[in-house]
């Protein structure tokens, strides 16, 4: 059994209140939640307007599907939520 985790950090340029970034977090964390069967959360920077970070991990019987399945986690943020900028993501397996 491979755990699989991710460790994204978000930038959301142009936004004023945590109002506005919850409305983005909760979109991001359903779409992605949904689309990719992760478990997915804002695990820091929960008090900054323009920042946020952002934990996914998954389970999986092979390593690299794990790192495949993270990976496209990031890439469809980057593709599709041209509101918010990736700044910086880890991976990591145990």
């Amino acid at each position: 059994m491979v755990i699989g985790m991710c460790a994204i950090e978000l930038y959301i340029p142009g936004n004023g209140s945590l109002k506005g970034k919850r409305r983005v977090i909760k979109s991001i964390l359903a779409r992605v939640h949904h689309r990719f069967n992760v478990s997915i959360a804002e695990v820091d920077d929960q008090d900054s307007w323009q920042s946020a970070k952002i934990g996914v991990a998954c389970i999986s019987n092979d390593p690299a599907h794990a790192h495949s399945l993270l990976t496209k986690t990031v890439e469809w943020i980057e593709r599709n939520r041209p509101d918010v900028e990736v700044v910086d993501y880890q991976i990591e397996m145990l």
